[in-house]
């Protein structure tokens, strides 16, 4: 695989699960509105991928050894993979009530997260356990950071 595909798939769709469930987990628990985690997604789908694209592009283009198109692919891949994977947790707060919605969505985003996991390991000759494990652990880190500041913010600002 081109070296700037893998960047911006990689980049992106990891990205685009993690920061969408932290999202999703945060803003359910300080408002338990299905209009405000909607909102929250459609925000995050476009700002932080502009947001991470334009880091990757900044961040190729510091290294100095990759020629504009790669950068430009990066660039692009990387927008687009995290467009994609961050809108699909649209699906389940539309079709679900609220709190199966949640459940659904972190689980749909630890299963992305274990299949590319699983992918690297297996590219990288290294076992797939410990690096599914490793990403798994920082992603419930983030669950649970979010779900706790989400509850603050409820409570100290009446969410």
């Amino acid at each position: 695989m081109k070296h700037s595909l893998k960047i911006g798939l990689c980049f992106g769709s990891t990205s685009g699960v993690i920061t969408t469930i932290g999202l999703i987990v945060g803003l359910h628990s300080g408002t338990h509105s299905k209009g405000v985690i909607l909102g929250g997604i459609l925000v995050i789908a476009i700002a932080d991928a502009f947001s991470d694209a334009l880091g990757i592009h900044i961040s190729e283009e510091s290294e100095n050894k990759h020629t504009t198109k790669e950068i430009w692919e990066s660039t692009i891949w990387t927008f687009f993979s995290k467009l994609v994977f961050a809108l699909t947790f649209v699906v389940p707060v539309l079709m679900f009530p609220l709190t199966t919605a949640i459940i659904v969505s972190v689980a749909w985003g630890l299963f992305l997260l274990a299949a590319l996991s699983f992918f690297i390991a297996k590219e990288q000759k290294a076992k797939p356990w410990k690096v599914i494990l490793e990403h798994l652990l920082i992603a419930g880190f983030v669950i649970t950071a979010t779900h706790f500041v989400g509850d603050w913010i409820g409570s100290t600002f009446g969410g």
